[in-house]
């Protein structure tokens, strides 16, 4: 039985004078630049009061909540990703409990405002700006990727997006043209709602934001993610392979999930789950989320989010993705490396990254797959039929040493560029499988695809480094790929980046520029 914590004992911010305070707070938070949380993150500090609802919530059990967007829900308790709640309808409390803490903002603060979305790179502001079409002055306010502490105002052009740096004085005034100065966001957005920006008009409409996947099927699975068969019910086959069968499923008839059901009944029980549970604790906005496991007999099932438009490769190889313009290319080429930049922080490696093992979903998100599954899955039937290892995504010394690292990842990953810029074509064209090793061995790098730009063979190329020690990792490849192409962005006169590499620089001399500033 779901017992809900005093009102009196957890709720403290109830009267004028406390939410008063409390908005002071936030405002010295975000203008002073102290670190504040994301949209949906849990503040810094006192993580109880009121919230608003920043999308709908359907309860996916007795213990948790059902909440509309835009309602008010007092926050009792928080931790993990589900919060206790209460929901407040005319100013009573009416029910109580858990609910999804990446669905709520506090109220009253930046991360409430529909524009504001919290820490976004340029290519994921792109990303979203362009699912709005070419309507212009559509726009959202972010905290940049490169300067948690700033702030970009991103916008709508007609067949562009434009990018406004947010300064910031000396006395804590905010503009973007230092002839307009304001005390907060809030005042310079209304601001460009009534006055134009340059080559853009005037801010129109908050950009619509995706609605989040909650990090688990439901609070009970948090810990409890060894489920049975019977709660997942198989619908169409989404693909297959050597290694498993894809199928869309839904959970308890509520949840979309993809089900992975794996060929090899020989695996280790206690491996996989050992294992499953490492992958489970590896959360990012560029991976899968690994849902649930059902072990309970063979074969086994890996339950994960679903990924509407399928594996990149296809894809690309579609319709949609052969109308993909460079620049797009670029951006999932961005995101892919920033998944695999958080697998490297976490000292975890891929082994098989291609573009069959990246998802793409809604507005063309992408997220990597099968992370941690190649050792334990996948390395036993490569060994047992050699003609299936894929050299073609096979750093050298992976393949002669059994050397796998973040290092030959990221030889995968210029593998995966390739594919990326011929829009799904086979690596090594006109070789076979078992021809690649010994070819690479001897210096042989394929050739520049027609259509690629030349920077971003060039950061092919360093990929391809035979020492490993000399490829980049992927924090440094999120830096090139930006910067290979550049949306506009307005700078008051007198304002500069000394930082950014200069048009025309090549790859080395880019990474110099990234080391040393």
């Amino acid at each position: 039985m779901f017992t809900c914590p005093s009102w009196s004992g957890l709720c403290r911010r109830g009267t004028d004078k406390d939410a008063a305070a409390g908005d002071q707070q936030a405002v010295e938070i975000v203008w002073t630049h102290e670190k504040e949380p994301g949209v949906g993150s849990p503040p810094q500090d006192e993580t109880t009061g009121f919230y608003k609802a920043l999308w709908s919530f359907e309860a996916r059990d007795d213990e948790e909540v059902s909440f509309q967007k835009d309602e008010v829900l007092r926050v009792t308790r928080s931790s993990g990703g589900w919060w206790t709640a209460e929901k407040i309808v005319d100013g009573a409390r009416k029910v109580c409990g858990f609910v999804p803490h990446n669905y709520l903002a506090r109220s009253n603060t930046i991360d409430a405002q529909p524009w504001f979305f919290g820490q976004l790179n340029r290519f994921e502001a792109q990303n979203q700006l362009s699912a709005a079409g070419d309507e212009s002055g559509v726009f959202l306010v972010r905290r940049s990727d490169k300067d948690a502490k700033g702030y970009v105002l991103s916008v709508g052009a007609v067949a562009a997006v434009k990018h406004f740096k947010i300064f910031q004085s000396v006395d804590g005034e905010l503009y973007v043209n230092p002839g307009h100065r304001f005390q907060s966001l809030e005042e310079l957005v209304e601001h460009y709602k009534h006055h134009p920006l340059p080559s853009t008009g005037l801010l129109t409409k908050p950009c619509a934001r995706r609605r989040p996947n909650t990090q688990d099927l439901s609070h009970h699975t948090v810990d409890e993610w060894e489920l049975p068969k019977s709660q997942f019910a198989l619908e169409e086959q989404l693909g297959g392979g050597y290694f498993a069968d894809v199928y869309r499923g839904r959970w308890k008839g509520m949840v979309n999930v993809a089900v992975k059901i794996l060929k090899n009944d020989s695996l280790d029980h206690r491996e996989f789950q050992l294992e499953t549970q490492i992958l489970k604790k590896l959360r990012h906005r560029h991976l899968i989320s690994l849902l649930a496991v059902c072990t309970d007999a063979h074969p086994f099932y890996i339950i994960t989010e679903l990924m509407e438009k399928g594996n990149l490769l296809r894809f690309l190889q579609g319709q949609e993705g052969k109308s993909m313009g460079l620049s797009s290319l670029v951006e999932m080429a961005v995101e892919v490396a920033d998944g695999m930049a958080y697998l490297e922080s976490q000292k975890s490696i891929h082994r098989d990254l291609a573009a069959r093992n990246v998802l793409v979903g809604e507005d063309n998100i992408c997220k990597v797959a099968d992370f941690g599954l190649a050792r334990f899955v996948k390395e036993p039937f490569y060994l047992s039929e050699s003609k299936t290892i894929p050299f073609k995504w096979t750093a050298p010394e992976a393949i002669s040493h059994g050397r796998f690292s973040s290092k030959s990842d990221v030889w995968s990953f210029g593998v995966l560029l390739y594919e990326i810029y011929t829009y799904g074509k086979c690596p090594y064209p006109g070789y076979s499988n078992n021809q690649v090793f010994p070819l690479i061995t001897t210096g042989y790098r394929m050739p520049a695809p027609p259509t690629c730009p030349a920077d971003i063979y060039q950061i092919m190329l360093v990929c391809w480094s035979a020492c490993p020690e000399e490829r980049p990792d992927f924090s440094e490849l999120i830096t090139l790929l930006e910067n290979t192409t550049r949306y506009d962005e307005w700078r008051p006169e007198g304002c500069t980046d000394a930082a950014r590499p200069q048009e025309g620089a090549s790859v080395a001399e880019k990474r110099g520029a990234d080391v040393t500033h």
